[in-house]
């Protein structure tokens, strides 16, 4: 998978270094994917949830962070829509973020 705006992950990091390692071990193993559908997705993160759009949420770092992503799956790609806290994540629609 190629992973679109990996800046977001760095700038995150910055404001939270306890984050930087699950992030990086995320964008690892994503970036070695070959995610066809959702189902390809669960096998490497059974707890992704997935919205409308296309869009999937992963927990990062013990469930600490949010992360929520577009998938276009024929072009193989992953933009990264939103990096947050708990906190910061329940003020936004993952639908249309």
């Amino acid at each position: 998978m190629r992973i679109i705006v990996k800046k977001m992950h760095r700038e995150f990091w910055e404001i939270h270094p306890e984050a930087e390692q699950a992030l990086r071990a995320w964008h690892t193993k994503t970036k070695q994917a070959d995610w066809e559908s959702t189902s390809d997705v669960k096998k490497d993160y059974r707890n992704a949830s997935f919205v409308a759009n296309n869009r999937v949420i992963f927990n990062i770092k013990g469930k600490q962070y949010r992360l929520v992503v577009s998938i276009n799956y024929p072009h193989q790609i992953v933009y990264i829509r939103f990096i947050g806290t708990h906190n910061e994540y329940d003020k936004i629609d993952t639908t249309t973020t």
